[in-house]
Parts: structure tokens; sequence; C-alpha cells
């Protein structure tokens, strides 16, 4: 990517709103917009309570202990934003995926390909093309052992060629809607948190697509970006909420921000974090944890929620209520099928 043109940061590499109105125009509007909301000064950054990390997991142990014991010995619950938004809607098509061996799809393996792109494109030198970030992006992953490199290495020329047009396209929304990363601020793509719990039988983790900022002291400065395609989903917003507690449980200070930005329509949707958000997330990660090991010891049966999963969950042939949902919403609206999952970047 370019370097930066129009913002600005102060000596701790911290977004502050630009002051040059002549910088700012090298930003087209969609850029400047981004940067006027992820920007901050110091006096804007909340501090936090120093015991704050220590309370949360202890309230967190203190509550999981229980579903903690259920853990065979030996292994580990691993728990993912994927995990907490699936058992929190419907748990039918909860136990319906655990239930299926992992497979890449079109639309994972286009995902995993533009965010590799992505993660180049933050440090590339220069301004790289989007469909040559994307070569080197599949380049790289192929070479990698694992499921995706063998998913990418055995696609046919058509297959590769449609999936490299898709996640060119990604990544040329993302070169064109976000500013360009000043380098004093600290961008960190795909960064990976994890927090172990209950004498590391449950580990709450993840990767944030991308983070700007530093916490300074015990006064937040981090920004948390999760960048979608399609349409918004309230899950979204539980999405990063969960990474803001894993990152106050790793740090001890909680980001200053949460930001998914929809590259289709170039909008970023922001959330300032607070102790009151966090506390409600404790209570989501306790009832979901829960509820995940409750269904998966087939203690209870599954509550089924009919909505849009309905379309692609793998057990919608048995499933009475998802089929009545379908083919009433496909009766009352005129539904078509233009998009399956959520699609991230």
């Amino acid at each position: 990517m370019r370097p930066v043109q129009g913002p600005v940061a102060n000596e701790d590499g911290e977004i502050v709103a630009a002051e040059d109105d002549q910088r700012r125009q090298d930003l087209n509007p969609a850029q400047a917009e981004v940067l006027e909301a992820l920007g901050a000064r110091p006096h804007e950054r909340p501090a936090f309570d120093p015991r704050l990390r220590q309370d949360l997991r202890q309230r967190l142990e203190a509550r999981l202990g229980p579903a903690a014991e259920r853990v065979p010995k030996g292994e580990v619950l691993w728990v993912s934003k994927h995990l907490l938004s699936t058992v929190h809607g419907c748990e039918g098509l909860f136990l319906a995926r655990d239930a299926e061996p992992f497979a890449w799809t079109p639309s994972s393996a286009r995902g995993s390909v533009a965010h590799k792109a992505i993660e180049l494109a933050v440090s590339w030198r220069g301004d790289p093309a989007p469909g040559l970030l994307v070569d080197e992006a599949l380049a790289r992953l192929v070479e990698v052992p694992g499921s995706l490199g063998e998913y990418l290495g055995q696609l046919g020329e058509g297959e590769r060629a449609e999936l490299h047009a898709e996640a060119t396209e990604r990544v040329s929304m993302f070169q064109e809607c976000f500013p360009p990363l000043e380098p004093r601020w600290r961008p960190v793509p795909e960064s990976r948190l994890r927090a172990d719990l209950c004498d590391d039988r449950i580990v709450l983790g993840g990767k944030v697509d991308l983070t700007v900022g530093r916490a300074d002291g015990t006064r937040a400065g981090k920004v948390l970006i999760d960048l979608k395609t399609g349409a918004f989903s309230p899950h979204h917003i539980d999405d990063l909420r969960f990474y803001a507690l894993v990152e106050t449980l790793r740090l001890g200070v909680p980001p200053r921000l949460l930001a998914t930005y929809y590259l289709d329509g170039g909008r970023l949707q922001p959330e300032v974090v607070t102790e009151a958000l966090l506390d409600v997330t404790v209570e989501r990660v306790v009832q979901g944890v829960t509820a995940a090991l409750e269904l998966r010891g087939a203690d209870r049966p599954p509550v089924l929620r009919p909505g849009p999963p309905c379309r692609w969950c793998p057990a919608s042939a048995e499933c009475e209520p998802g089929r009545r949902w379908v083919a009433h919403q496909d009766e009352a609206d005129g539904w078509i099928a233009t998009v399956g999952e959520d699609d991230d970047a």
C-alpha cells in the first residue's frame, strides 16, 4: 500500500484526527470517513481499572468451573466466535455442524485467500495491484502444509481463476475504501488472541482481521477491526465483543474501539468498549459454553430457532420447523438466494 499522505499519528503511534486539510485531499470520501471514525486524541482515550483483567478472569472461571469439569481429561474446549454465534442461534444447526468434519468450500477458501492478500498489503512497500497480492497469497498458502493448501492445489484452472477473481475484488475493495495504513499506527493483520481458563481446559481464542494502535499503561488505544462482505448481521457485533473480552484477559486493558467494516458498501460500524459491554460478553460466553457442552453430552434436546441459516443447514432435510420456515419465506417474500453463509472478507 502506498505511504499515507493524509492522516497523522502522534509519538505513540496512535491514530489521531488529521489537522492538515491539504493532506486529507489525498483520501477519497470513504477513506476519510474511516479515518474520522477510528481517530482519537489522547484526552479522548479512556482509562480502565488495572484490576479489571483479574476480575474478569475470576468471574469467568467461577462461572465456567462446572462446565470445565465436563471436558474430558487431557482435552481442551476451544471456544471461538463461530461456536458462540452458532450455539446462540439454532442449537440444531450447532449440533449438525458439530457432527460434520470440516471441509473447505469455495466461500471459505476465498475468504482465507483475501485475508492473506490483505495481510501482505499492510506490509508491502509501494502500491501493489490487488491481483498481484492475491497471486502471492495463493502461492504462499499452497506451500503451507495443511488442508487449505491441499484444497487450493487441487483446484482446476477454471475454479482457481474464479477464486482469484473474487478474492481480487475483495482486496480491491479494501484498498479503495480503507485509508492507507501508516506504520506508526502499528497495524497488525490477522492478530491472534487467546485466553486459557480453568486450568487450561477451556480456551477462548481467534484472530482479529486487523488491529491498529496500542494501549498506553491503563489507557485504551487499540482498535479491533473485522472485515466483512455482504449484509449486516447482529452476531458481527457479538464477534468483536468476544475479541474485546479476550484482548482484555490477555493484556489487561480493553481495546478502545471495535469496528466492523463492510467492504461491499464501504460502511464502518464502530462501537466503544466499556466495562458494561465486557460484562454482557462474559455472560454470553458462559451461556454459550454451558449450552455447547450440554448439547454435546446429549443432556437435553436442542432448541430449534428457524431462520435464514435453515437454507444451508446440513440437517435441513430432517428438520420440519426449518423446512416450514423456508417454505413460508419463499411464498411470502419471493426470496431469491444470492449468498450462503457469512463470508469474512
